[in-house]
């Protein structure tokens, strides 16, 4: 019998991962490829961990210390021996067959990473996302959130959500993995387009199913990263012609955020972040100029999968309707210069 591909299921464990035995054995009944778990102890407090770790297949990392989603998906990949790469959230519960048909899609060449249709644990007939929106100025947020599954065929989309992806290992160290400096969230979305500036595609997958006991926590810390990540993702993968026309409306958005930090109690931390990325200007500066030298398709070609439009039930900045209207028009007035 013909051999079957390799899938390394990297599972981050942190804190108590109520859902952390599921996941894993979820992993461990996929059919149609050879599964191996490689699990990063992130600070993890589940007595389970010590009888996953004694399970065939099932490999242990991690120092034991949370560092960061970003660091703790690049170590699991240090450790993994599989041609494909899968990026599992330990509170996601994995179909059967939802590797398999990953794998087979990244089978096409033009296929740079592959994404299963997330969906919520305690709603399975809701999505928590068919894909990740991305905006023109750089935010990332959930696509579909709580829509029903209409579609039959995988479909194109800005971003892969990290809680449940696939890539072959080559595109992964191509890529060079993510930037640890992320530490958590926007780092998928950073990775997705590299992908499309690569000349690659980012596709959802509607019958590749995960469960996700999502929950979209509002707390100070968590703006705090995402602002931040924002900020260092536009300036980074962005060309300087976007970022130059693009300059008056992320000036907008800026304040716009700002008001909105104030409002919800979080400016402290929206400074803050300003903050760091000034004491990180260097990284910034480096960063910036292997992501511009790496890019084989220009702005104006892979630009084309972002939204000009907010339309997340997540969060509603103030104004977001007369932000929506004019964001439209000057994206239509300027891209064609990009």
């Amino acid at each position: 019998m013909p051999e079957l591909p390799r899938v390394s299921a990297v599972v981050l464990a942190w804190r108590a991962e109520p859902l952390l035995r599921r996941c894993v054995e979820a992993l461990l009944a996929s059919v149609k490829v050879e599964v191996e778990v490689v699990l990063v102890d992130n600070g993890c407090t589940n007595p389970d961990l010590g009888h996953l770790s004694a399970l065939p297949d099932v490999v242990v990392t991690g120092s034991g210390e949370n560092v960061g989603f970003s660091a703790g998906c690049n170590a699991g990949v240090a450790a993994a021996s599989g041609e494909f790469v899968a990026l599992v959230n330990g509170d996601a519960i994995v179909e059967p067959a939802a590797l398999a048909r990953l794998v087979e899609v990244l089978a096409g060449e033009s296929v740079g990473l592959a994404a299963g249709a997330v969906r919520l644990a305690d709603e399975p007939e809701l999505l928590n996302s068919r894909g990740n929106e991305i905006h023109v100025l750089g935010v990332s947020w959930v696509g579909g959130f709580r829509e029903r599954e209409t579609r039959t065929e995988p479909t194109e989309t800005a971003g892969a959500m990290g809680a449940f992806v696939v890539a072959r290992r080559a595109h992964w160290d191509r890529l060079g993995g993510f930037d640890e400096h992320y530490f958590a969230y926007v780092e998928d979305a950073e990775i997705s387009l590299r992908t499309w500036r690569l000349g690659l595609r980012v596709v959802n997958v509607p019958d590749a199913v995960a469960l996700h006991g999502y929950e979209f926590s509002k707390v100070s810390f968590k703006f705090y990263l995402i602002e931040r990540n924002r900020l260092m993702f536009v300036t980074t993968v962005w060309g300087g012609r976007a970022l130059a026309l693009l300059g008056p409306p992320l000036l907008a958005l800026e304040l716009v955020m700002i008001l909105l930090a104030a409002k919800e109690g979080w400016l402290k931390d929206k400074l803050r972040g300003y903050g760091w990325l000034w004491r990180h200007r260097r990284h910034v500066l480096a960063r910036r100029r292997a992501l511009q030298a790496e890019r084989l398709v220009p702005d104006r070609e892979w630009m084309r999968v972002l939204t000009d439009r907010f339309d997340t039930p997540l969060i509603n900045p103030p104004g977001v309707g007369l932000l929506n209207a004019l964001m439209t028009r000057y994206w239509r007035l300027v891209r064609r210069w990009v």
